[in-house]
């Protein structure tokens, strides 16, 4: 197993606090390791989503406070403009996992973007220590990572095959939750999807959690998580529950919990990937973008 990861100097940000580059990896073989710390790689798990009738790419964009962030695309090519849906990465940020998923998202019908959340900081699948990984990734601010993902939308709001009126949003673990708080902050989501994103505040960095901004969300989320998840037990998840019916402004949001998945269940390169879960929650996923207008 090569732990050395390719990289293309295009994609490397002109000021980073440390220095960062990212090209996909785990592109040519399922085999290969990023950051040891998100566990074994299982190769007859990996699921790889052909670009076959999508166009896409990495790209830069410009953020507001002028430096370039690397964001990924996938789209139908056929012509019209198509809803949009943020995908927004794990600690490890936008590696081949996480732009799989936004292609999976195009074969559905959308225009799919993924933001890279920690340009500025660091390569973190660099990083083989997953206290450190943890430590790095939780440098980034909600003001910061914000501002990235309001300059994604606007950058996609000028695309030829993005219609941003219809703006969904979907993530993973940390992902997970920007789901809940990006929701809270920009009034053009119209639907959010949380896969089980951490329900605690992280100070200073993140010093709210889901729970104390329930009564902010802009539109309806649909949350994702496991039973078995240590890390967001159940009587987290159960406060939550309680807050978006308590003060939630859209009562429709709500958390489906899967008893017996563990965290990152969707996450199909790690040994916590159940694929019934995973499929399941797929199916919910798109459903309620469909309900929701997106």
């Amino acid at each position: 197993m090569n732990d050395r990861l390719k990289l293309d100097p295009q994609f490397e940000s002109p000021v980073p606090a440390v220095p960062f580059s990212r090209r996909g990896f785990l592109v040519s073989s399922a085999a290969t390791d990023f950051a040891l710390t998100a566990g074994p790689i299982m190769a007859q798990t990996m699921i790889k989503t052909p670009m076959d009738g999508l166009d896409g790419d990495d790209t830069q964009i410009q953020a507001k406070d002028g430096k370039f962030i690397p964001i990924y695309w996938a789209a139908p090519q056929a012509a019209g403009k198509r809803a949009v849906i943020l995908v927004v990465p794990e600690i490890w940020g936008a590696h081949e996992h996480i732009k799989d998923v936004a292609r999976r998202v195009a074969k559905a019908g959308y225009f799919a973007v993924v933001t890279e959340p920690y340009s500025r900081i660091g390569d973190l699948t660099k990083v083989t220590d997953i206290k450190e990984v943890i430590a790095v990734a939780n440098q980034l601010t909600d003001e910061v990572c914000f501002a990235d993902l309001d300059a994604t939308v606007d950058w996609t709001s000028k695309h030829a095959k993005a219609d941003v009126n219809r703006l969904g949003i979907t993530g993973f673990c940390r992902g997970g939750r920007t789901v809940w708080q990006y929701t809270g902050h920009s009034k053009k989501i119209k639907a959010g999807v949380a896969w089980y994103g951490g329900l605690s505040p992280t100070p200073p960095a993140m010093p709210l959690s889901p729970i104390d901004t329930a009564d902010k969300l802009n539109a309806p989320v649909l949350g994702l998580y496991g039973g078995a998840n240590q890390g967001i037990p159940q009587n987290m998840v159960d406060r939550m529950n309680a807050a978006l019916v308590a003060f939630g402004k859209h009562k429709e949001s709500m958390i489906h919990v899967y008893p017996d998945m563990p965290h990152a269940f969707n996450a199909d390169y790690r040994p916590s990937y159940h694929k019934e879960a995973a499929e399941d929650g797929w199916k919910r996923m798109l459903a309620w973008f469909k309900k929701h207008g997106v």
